[in-house]
């Protein structure tokens, strides 16, 4: 009996030790995010599992374990113990829905989305007094007052300007040189090139699986985080051309065919640093810096792919065919939240995507469940934070266009983007599931990917160690920046 209650202690000064280090590296954590208030709380959390842990030892070697009352106390601690652990790392039952990928998501008739239609293209491209113009909001006569409203505002960099003025230049100027990317790599013969001159005339046969391995090594290799493949579902390519560059209206109102039976479809992360930043104008560096690295790897993507013989057309920033988060969420990158973006297990909401679609053979890869829905559902942090209230905080998604999901108001996030001056990302910095990919973050991932108790444990916690709206964050030197002093409409809602 003796043997038996030696090595239950030990155990327990090990397991109790463990559980100390992992307050540390929490505790480490919080102060390289520069995370004022989770520092604090991780902090006096770790106090007390180093109060705890020396107790233990100071009991065990009293020899108070051994005694009645000690051994019960002993043995009542592991049945707890192995409970929570059961509780937390078991498996729950996955969601149906997730694995079907957007198929789960469709519960009636979908209709194409008119890239006319949306926000971006018509911020960009309608010019008033043209012809496009005209009969645009003869189709949608609903969009026209607002859309005068919104122009009036200049839209993001435009007027009244960034909300870090006057001491935005530098940033401003960062963000443009990024944007000068993607409209460089805009034209046909980028996004929809033709074989080397050399190679002209030339397939080479590939197994899908040699395929495969071959274009997503080929993306990672020029920068892409997580690369996944996907057949392409028509719902999800756009009805007609709205957006324009270099002029070519003559593409404008055209019907958009995608032929192609795959999509390669990557991800790229974006820096935890800068999206800290959100809604100030590093944000801005970060998005677009990302926009022009899938332009980069689309473009050389599409090319590779063109050069063994097979057709391939890029879409990134200053191309779409198609809508990306449908196409990424049935190539197994993650699952769409509430705030509109894709989340992925590795970095959150913390990304970009592009694409490139292909007639090569290639082989699917499977739609995942890593638990954003339920998490989701649980959460509202980010609709809490919104400024604009663009994001819903209903519990349940709603059915829009045929397909089950949170409904952004891209019209009035649009607008508040005009209003300050960039892209916000509130929604992107406060997410749970944004934060700095250290161990102890890498751990509740594990658990919450896994765990419905989880998702309500740990989104609790969130709000306890980092706030339910939780602050902006400085950012790098080299992007610093002084915000204005009349922010009272950021902070009515807790967006900094």
């Amino acid at each position: 009996m003796g043997t038996v209650v030696t090595v239950l202690l030990m155990i327990g000064a090990v397991g109790l030790g463990v559980q100390a280090l992992i307050g540390l590296s929490f505790f480490i954590s919080c102060i390289l995010e520069k995370e004022r208030r989770a520092t604090v709380f991780a902090g006096l959390q770790f106090l007390a599992m180093i109060g705890v842990f020396v107790s233990y030892l100071l009991l065990m070697v009293m020899g108070f374990f051994r005694t009645g009352p000690g051994l019960v106390i002993l043995i009542a601690g592991y049945v707890l113990a192995m409970l929570a652990v059961f509780l937390l790392v078991r498996r729950t039952a996955p969601n149906p829905r997730a694995l079907q990928g957007t198929k789960g998501l469709i519960k009636g008739e979908v209709k194409r989305q008119d890239e006319r239609a949306q926000v971006f293209a018509r911020n960009r491209s309608l010019r008033p007094g043209s012809e496009q113009y005209t009969a645009f909001y003869l189709q949608y006569p609903e969009y026209e007052e607002y859309d005068k409203r919104r122009r009036q505002l200049g839209g993001p960099l435009g007027h009244p300007g960034v909300i870090d003025k006057p001491h935005e230049g530098p940033n401003v100027a960062a963000t443009l040189a990024s944007q000068s990317i993607p409209l460089h790599l805009s034209t046909p013969d980028a996004f929809n090139p033709q074989p080397h001159p050399e190679l002209k005339g030339k397939r080479l046969e590939l197994s899908a699986e040699e395929a495969t391995e071959r274009v997503k090594g080929y993306a990672r290799s020029r920068g892409a985080d997580l690369v996944g493949i996907s057949e392409i579902n028509p719902l999800w390519v756009y009805s007609y051309r709205g957006e324009i560059f270099h002029e070519s209206w003559d593409d404008w109102g055209k019907d958009i065919r995608v032929d192609q039976k795959y999509a390669i479809v990557f991800a790229t992360q974006m820096s935890f640093e800068m999206v800290g930043t959100g809604p100030h104008s590093p944000t801005m560096i970060e998005s677009m810096g990302n926009y022009a690295q899938g332009a980069y790897i689309a473009t050389q993507l599409a090319h590779f792919i063109a050069n063994l013989g097979y057709s391939a057309t890029a879409s990134h920033l200053r191309h779409y065919d198609a809508l990306m988060v449908p196409l990424a969420v049935d190539a197994g990158l993650g699952e769409l939240g509430r705030l509109g973006y894709l989340i992925t297990k590795e970095f959150g909401p913390r990304v970009r995507l592009g694409a490139v679609t292909t007639d090569l053979p290639l082989v699917p890869d499977e739609p995942i469940d890593i638990g954003v829905e339920d998490f989701c559902r649980i959460c509202k942090k980010c609709a809490m934070c919104c400024p604009s209230s663009s994001i819903p905080e209903e519990r349940d998604q709603t059915v829009v266009n045929g397909s089950l999901r949170w409904k952004l108001n891209d019209e009035t996030c649009f607008e508040y983007w005009g209003r300050i001056g960039t892209d916000c990302n509130i929604c992107m910095r406060v997410c749970p599931w944004s934060h700095a990919r250290t161990f102890p973050h890498k751990l509740i991932v594990m658990f919450i990917t896994r765990n419905r108790l989880a998702r309500r444990i740990f989104s609790v916690m969130d709000d306890i160690f980092y706030a339910k709206k939780p602050k902006v964050k400085p950012g790098p030197k080299w992007v610093q920046y002084r915000a204005s002093k009349s922010l009272s409409n950021l902070r009515q809602r807790g967006g900094g």
